[in-house]
């Protein structure tokens, strides 16, 4: 069966994600590679797909993520750095292997990706350009990927907001006065927007959860030790992406994820469906540190809940029981390690006191807290906050799932969480406004947001969900159902290639 442009953009409009994401049972003709609107609301499986059937060429692939790119990202400042005249020649040449052969990809401004500059965010390093790939970008190049450029990031991802001193605010495309989150920001600002379906990021502290609320799209955050690079307890961060539908998060995971996990996780595999099973989830409001959300997010979080009561979920109200302000001290007494390491590094190649025009006041004040006694913190800090996770592991035992906020607002205004803002201030504002996601990274639990809410200003609200370790499964089978049952495939932002 053929049809024409007409027809598949009516399809694609219906509402449902097996309209929109799974248009290659039919070829596609070849006007359609002509509008880069059309391809951007292929997802990335689906992209993979046209090409894999000649119906889409890997060149006309990148160059339309190009056209996108170059047309939305003067307002939006998602991408950083790029790579546009190496991926064309990768494209030109298509020898792309794996599930997402040819598909344009971003790569976050943390990560390396050999020949094309990696700044973390910090203006002491905008000409850092290395020569190596890390192993967790290079699995992702394996799986096909063919990377387009870098997207912004906070300075060394410290913070929740994309807005940096170095690289300029990522602005939401739902809203450009708005916080696209962070600190994966650019990752979930260019998913949203449609120049590229699907976008790497990592989690340290709700990396991937904040902007994929912020941004109304699909982010998944893997238990600590799937991926490369997750460990330990010290490795809070986790490598993942930011995507348009859950099929390419679960094609990504089984692309990418270690083949020998951390002690007691078993590999995944590729999660295809929803499952049957019906769940016990445990439903709370309530921030780790006692904060409560704002009330169109908890309006949102609610509406979850009665969705899955309604798709035969058993929904639970629940409470965790935990010293929340003394998370928060511990959690922060760690966060600060990584901001003390920098500015050592930083001193070290630089031959000298780093000053306020090298680092934002948030990474030299945690910077501060490291060096005035934080670091003989660190040990009893680990130990409170692993017994933390183990009490959060014996609280989960009811349940199969949590549900909860991922923030405690809708994105704020740009500005609101400014790098210019003194530190104390500035830490206050991150500690109410993140208050449901540290708690996955320190339990390393695997946590998602799936875009499920919008408010009355049309401002996405993400809903989170959290598994035991290494449950990955059943979030991404409980996210398809939720997919399914609440389609976002035809919700597009108003700054978005389809919006044109």
């Amino acid at each position: 069966m053929s049809l024409s442009r007409r027809q598949f953009l009516r399809l694609a409009s219906q509402g449902t994600a097996a309209a929109a994401f799974a248009q290659l049972a039919f070829p596609l003709r070849r006007t359609f590679a002509a509008e880069a609107a059309s391809v951007a609301r292929l997802d990335a499986i689906g992209q993979a797909q046209a090409i894999a059937k000649g119906d889409l060429s890997a060149l006309e692939a990148v160059e339309l993520a190009i056209a996108r790119i170059e047309k939305l990202n003067p307002k939006i400042n998602a991408v950083v750095a790029t790579d546009f005249l190496r991926a064309e020649s990768r494209g030109r040449e298509n020898e792309f292997s794996g599930p997402f052969a040819g598909v344009p990809f971003l790569v976050k401004d943390l990560d390396d990706f050999a020949g094309v500059r990696t700044t973390n965010g910090t203006r002491v390093q905008l000409s850092n350009v290395p020569e190596v790939t890390e192993p967790y970008i290079q699995a992702c190049v394996d799986a096909g990927f063919n990377v387009v450029g870098k997207s912004n990031t906070p300075e060394f991802g410290l913070t929740g907001t994309t807005e940096s001193l170095a690289l300029g605010p990522c602005y939401n495309p739902w809203d450009l006065t708005r916080s696209s989150g962070g600190s994966s920001g650019g990752a979930g600002a260019a998913v949203a927007a449609g120049m590229v379906p699907i976008a790497q990021g990592s989690d340290g502290g709700g990396s991937i959860r904040i902007p994929a609320s912020c941004c109304g799209v699909f982010g998944l955050k893997p238990s600590r030790g799937r991926m490369r690079g997750s460990n330990n307890f010290f490795s809070f961060s986790v490598k993942g992406a930011l995507s348009r539908s859950v099929r390419d998060s679960a094609h990504l995971l089984a692309a990418t994820e270690r083949d020998k996990p951390a002690p007691g996780l078993k590999p995944v595999g590729l999660v295809s469906e929803p499952s049957k099973r019906r769940l016990t989830i445990g439903f709370y409001l309530q921030g780790a540190s006692g904060q409560h959300p704002a009330p169109d997010v908890a309006d949102a979080v609610l509406a979850t809940a009665r969705l899955c009561e309604e798709l035969g979920h058993d929904v639970r109200m629940m409470r965790l029981d935990l010293d929340g302000q003394q998370f928060g001290d511990d959690f922060l007494t760690l966060w600060a390690s990584s901001a003390g390491t920098a500015v050592q590094r930083a001193e070290r190649e630089l031959g000298r006191k780093v000053t306020y025009q090298d680092f934002e006041p948030l990474t030299l004040g945690f910077a501060e807290q490291y060096f005035n006694g934080g670091r003989e913190k660190i040990p009893a800090a680990t130990k409170r906050l692993q017994q933390v996770a183990a009490d959060v592991t014996e609280q989960m035992k009811p349940y199969d799932v949590l549900l909860s906020p991922v923030l405690s607002t809708a994105p704020p205004v740009i500005g609101e969480l400014s790098p210019t803002i003194p530190f104390e201030a500035q830490v206050e504002k991150i500690v109410e406004y993140v208050a449901y996601t540290p708690l996955f990274n320190v339990t390393g639990m695997p946590a998602m947001s799936v875009p499920l809410s919008w408010n009355a200003e049309d401002l996405p609200i993400g809903s989170q969900f959290a598994a035991k370790s290494g449950d990955e499964r059943t979030l991404l089978e409980l996210a398809y159902e939720l997919e399914q049952a609440r389609p976002w495939a035809d919700k597009w932002a108003p700054h978005s290639a389809v919006n044109l």
